[in-house]
């Protein structure tokens, strides 16, 4: 049972959500020989000013501070 962490900050919506582990699950399967019916993808998704790049979190970054 392969599990599959992604760290994200909030933004994406549903439908990228859904391709995004519709796609990794794809990848686990081609590469790996991953059952798909096996394979779990979660997605944790961070509020942009818990998360930071470049000493600035992203919520100033994409505010233009």
């Amino acid at each position: 049972m392969p599990v599959v962490t992604i760290r994200l900050v909030e933004g994406s919506t549903v439908e990228e959500k859904e391709e995004l582990m519709s796609r990794i699950t794809t990848v686990m399967k081609d590469v790996l020989g991953k059952n798909p019916e096996a394979t779990h993808v979660i997605i944790e998704e961070f509020p942009a000013e818990n998360w930071g790049i470049r000493g600035k979190t992203i919520s100033a970054i994409r505010s233009g501070k």
